[in-house]
């Protein structure tokens, strides 16, 4: 049974699939699609079908002249999820929650595109229990992921996100990295690096209580879910607003960062509905 929050978005991909599995992509395999490529002769592809009589009957050599296409692939899709302590955070929602519903969306997305899936969690390491080879298999899929609601871990890093290069296909792949990015700039950067074979899509889960809803006035405690230290300070106005330009002048570094690699990235701060992603596509992928 598919949970009611397991909603499929449209997407496509602007390369050539390097897949020789039949699918919904324009991939570089001859065969069966709606891909032209050009005619050659039938001795050097015997498919009558695609027989072209006007290319043959102005062939000089007089050879049978056939049509050929390249036929649709498959392409795989990798949701990569940031489980380190940062994102226990919530205020309306957990981030991890809400991550859990995104990943869920995009493995039922790839089984209705025909598409393989995998889901590879991290923190401090890659996290074994929570890693899925490639498949088609979208029930075992949403059990894993749904193993996300329980989840919980306390003074874990995001280091892991280094390994996970290593897990990835060796064909060209969509790669949905779902993280709140609250890791060094450094390690974003090499982790981009070693996944530029691919096309990767940043999807960033902020909450407005980590910046825009402080309190007014008066005392707060902060906690860093990464360290575990707790500090008391006193909120007043320009506070709140350096708070505010911190996450700003972080988002423009991500951005650019991003940007360098040709990756834009998604910025998720309310509830996650499927049509963000099917808009993203439309804006930066279309083909």
């Amino acid at each position: 049974m598919i949970a009611n929050y397991v909603k499929p978005f449209a997407y496509s991909i602007p390369w050539k699939s390097s897949s020789v599995h039949f699918g919904d992509h324009r991939g570089t395999q001859r065969g069966l699609g709606d891909d032209y490529q050009g005619n050659v002769p039938l001795v050097d592809y015997p498919d009558a079908r695609r027989m072209d009589l006007r290319q043959t009957l102005r062939d000089p050599y007089e050879q049978i002249q056939v049509k050929t296409f390249n036929q649709n692939n498959t392409t795989p899709l990798f949701a990569i999820c940031d489980a380190s302590s940062s994102m226990q955070f919530g205020g309306k929602q957990r981030k991890l929650d809400k991550a859990m519903e995104i990943a869920a969306s995009i493995a039922y997305s790839a089984y209705g595109m025909g598409d393989l899936f995998s889901f590879v969690a991290y923190n401090n390491h890659v996290i074994e229990d929570l890693m899925l080879p490639l498949s088609h298999h979208v029930f075992h899929s949403l059990e894993v992921i749904g193993q996300l609601t329980a989840y919980r871990s306390k003074l874990t890093g995001s280091g892991g996100i280094a390994d996970v290069p290593m897990y990835l296909s060796q064909h060209r792949s969509l790669v949905f990295w779902i993280s709140d990015f609250h890791m060094p700039l450094e390690l974003i950067e090499q982790t981009l690096n070693a996944m530029s074979a691919h096309q990767v899509i940043p999807i960033v889960l902020w909450d407005d209580r980590e910046h825009k809803k402080l309190p007014q006035f008066g005392f707060g405690n902060l906690i860093d879910p990464e360290t575990g230290l707790s500090r008391t300070l006193f909120f007043r106005k320009s506070l709140r607003d350096q708070f505010i330009e911190a996450f700003d002048r972080r988002r423009e570094a991500l951005d650019r960062m991003f940007v360098k690699f040709d990756y834009p990235a998604l910025y998720l701060q309310a509830e996650y509905t499927p049509e963000a992603l099917t808009n993203y596509f439309e804006q930066y992928m279309s083909l």
